[in-house]
This record gives C-alpha cells, structure tokens and sequence, in this order.
C-alpha cells in the first residue's frame, strides 16, 4: 500500500499548480504599483509628522511609517492580496528608496531635515512649566512631572530647561545647585 505520511507531509495534489516565475509576474502595471506606493508614502508621512507628531517614542516618525508600510506590503505580497509576489517586490522596493532618499535628503539638507522631524519644544523653563507649550501638544501636568521622576527630579524648581524632543522623549537640564 501507500506509505504514510505525518501531516506535515503534503500529497502530491496538494501541491500547487503554478510555476514558480507565475508568481513573480506583475499582474498590475509596476509604475502604477510604484505610484500607488508613493502616495500612501507620502500621505501617512504627512499625517505623522503634522498631527501624531509627538507620539511614536524614540523612534523617527518617518522610520515607523517605513516599517508599517514595509510590513503590510510584505503581508500582502506573502499572503497573495497582491496577485503576485512581483508585485509586493515593487510596493516594497519603493518604500526602500522613498525612506532612504528622505534620510539621505535630511541629512545633506537643514531645511528637509527641519520639515521631516518637529523641532524640540521647551515645555518648562526655569522651574516652571509653560502651559502654552504643553496644552498645544497635549501633555498633562501628571504626564511631566512623571517624566520628570523617572530622572530623578522630584521639584520641578531644580528643572533650568526641559524640552520635548522630536521623537517624543523629553530632555532635561537641572540647575547645577539646589539654590540655584
């Protein structure tokens, strides 16, 4: 009789039909797969840096949208929503060169660097908080003085500067003495 097989093992009619390079075909033109991939690029870029600017971490908003988008056009490619494994090379090669052609921009250039990251905003000044700042990018009172804590500041007197960072983080410059 037949051998058997454990159910790791599949039978030979379930193997798949196609040929290998099938896969690989485009079965959308690729200029609009790279157009396509542009766009949402550009419109999540945007989104990040103008309205969920301050909530990522350490972490660049550019380089989170990289890697969202990298993930869900490598799902889509491993799980056939594109019609072909070409087609997911595409999407992905063009959020490759769209991240790093905006890294290598903001590097050779002050004013893409200063359009891409938020500048760093003082939040407290010589021991007091300035709710201006703080209200416009919605951080509590709770949320600073915890922030505060977790370096070791237990008055916000002994706080000469603190700033929100670009990537979210806040950076703190204490006064060197307790009396000033």
């Amino acid at each position: 009789g037949p051998a058997a097989r454990t159910p790791f093992e599949p039978r030979q009619d379930d193997l798949p039909k196609e040929d290998l390079m099938e896969w690989l075909d485009f079965d959308q033109p690729w200029g609009q797969l790279v157009l396509r991939a542009t766009l949402i690029y550009w419109f999540l870029l945007l989104i990040f840096r103008f309205i969920l600017r301050r909530d990522v971490g350490s972490m660049s908003m550019a380089d989170l949208l990289f890697l969202l988008l990298v993930s869900e056009a490598a799902s889509n490619g491993a799980q056939g929503q594109y019609t072909s494994v070409g087609d997911g090379f595409i999407a992905i090669s063009t959020l490759v060169f769209w991240n790093y052609t905006l890294d290598w921009l903001g590097y050779h250039s002050a004013t893409v660097a200063r359009l891409l990251d938020p500048p760093a905003l003082v939040i407290v000044r010589h021991g007091r908080m300035l709710a201006k700042t703080m209200r416009k990018e919605l951080i509590t009172r709770d949320e600073l003085l915890a922030k505060l804590r977790e370096e070791g500041i237990d008055d916000l007197s002994r706080v000469k500067l603190a700033r929100l960072e670009s990537d979210g983080e806040i950076s703190v410059v204490q006064y060197d003495a307790p009396g000033r």
